[in-house]
């Protein structure tokens, strides 16, 4: 493997990798100490997060093994190829942190969040991954989304041994579209299965790709989305804002529905879609999926 650093200091504002990797946007990464979810020391302390990264439009690699860990000021990485812009990609190092939660409006909740969780970051997880993993989300606890998207890549993912280790990549569509329902839940998706192995065939078939959304407008994108099976608004608006780059997207999942009844109840108009525009609204619009997440963060990790 490679082997390098990218020093903090040259980022626009704070970064944490914990929070960024176990904030319950993404699903796609593991720590191999088995510690995932189980927070206990600022930034994973010294720990290794580890992912197998399909090929990137953004940055142009084939698939590589990436290995990152945050220790005295850095990002020490391992990888199979130069990981910079990978990371740099999937853990959104070129956002300006300072300048987005200064344009997000002053509140209370907000501010709690801030200072309990400084330098997370969204992330921006390579589309069909994202979707299958929220797919899989509905009623579930992080660690269990995470459990199943980990059982999917470990029997029907491509395998890549690296310096005497084995690496499971995410199953690709065709590999996911290939199983039967059974498969499926033998691996404890339940009555995510068909959900789960339809909406791959249709991508491996070409009939629709998440990434179809990526320029369209917000609510055009979202509703573009709830074309597969098993994809409500909410999980939409979680592709949207988790890999396609809609940083305005407000997922109302259970937690955001709870602060907005306990904290912004002019907020609820009774639909989704007029619900989603005020919170949007009154998180400031263009970040709002940033302040969504802080809140996200901290009630769930303090409520789960």
């Amino acid at each position: 493997m490679e082997r390098g650093a990218i020093p903090l200091d040259d980022l626009d504002g704070p970064f944490d990798l914990q929070a960024t990797v176990e904030s319950g946007q993404s699903y796609l990464w593991d720590r191999p100490d088995g510690g995932m979810y189980e927070r206990t020391d600022a930034h994973g302390g010294d720990a290794w997060y580890e992912t197998v990264v399909p090929p990137l439009d953004a940055v142009g690699n084939e698939r590589a093994v990436v290995r990152v860990r945050q220790v005295e000021g850095r990002l020490e990485w391992a990888s199979t190829t130069d990981a910079v812009p990978i990371l740099t990609h999937l853990l959104r190092l070129d956002d300006d942190l300072d300048a987005i939660v200064d344009a997000t409006p002053d509140d209370p909740l907000l501010e709690r969040a801030y200072d309990a969780y400084p330098g997370m970051r969204l992330v921006r997880d390579p589309p069909f991954p994202c979707l299958i993993s929220f797919i899989c989300s509905a009623q579930m606890r992080v660690s269990r989304i995470h459990g199943m998207q980990r059982a999917l890549a470990r029997e029907y993912g491509e395998q890549f041994a690296v310096d005497g280790r084995t690496y499971h990549a995410f199953p690709t569509p065709a590999d996911l579209a290939a199983r039967s329902e059974e498969d499926l839940r033998d691996l404890k998706l339940g009555y995510r299965a068909p959900y789960v192995r339809r909406t791959a065939e249709m991508v491996a078939e070409g009939e629709a790709a998440p990434e179809d959304a990526r320029g369209l407008p917000y609510e055009d994108a979202r509703e573009s989305l709830t074309r597969f099976v098993g994809v409500g608004e909410k999980v939409a608006d979680c592709v949207l804002l988790f890999s396609l780059g809609y940083l305005e997207a407000v997922p109302l999942d259970t937690w955001i529905r709870s602060a907005i009844a306990d904290h912004y109840p002019a907020c609820d108009r009774g639909s989704y879609t007029e619900t989603s525009r005020a919170i949007r609204e009154r998180f400031g619009g263009e970040y709002a999926g940033y302040a969504q997440t802080y809140v996200f963060h901290l009630l769930r990790a303090g409520g789960e």
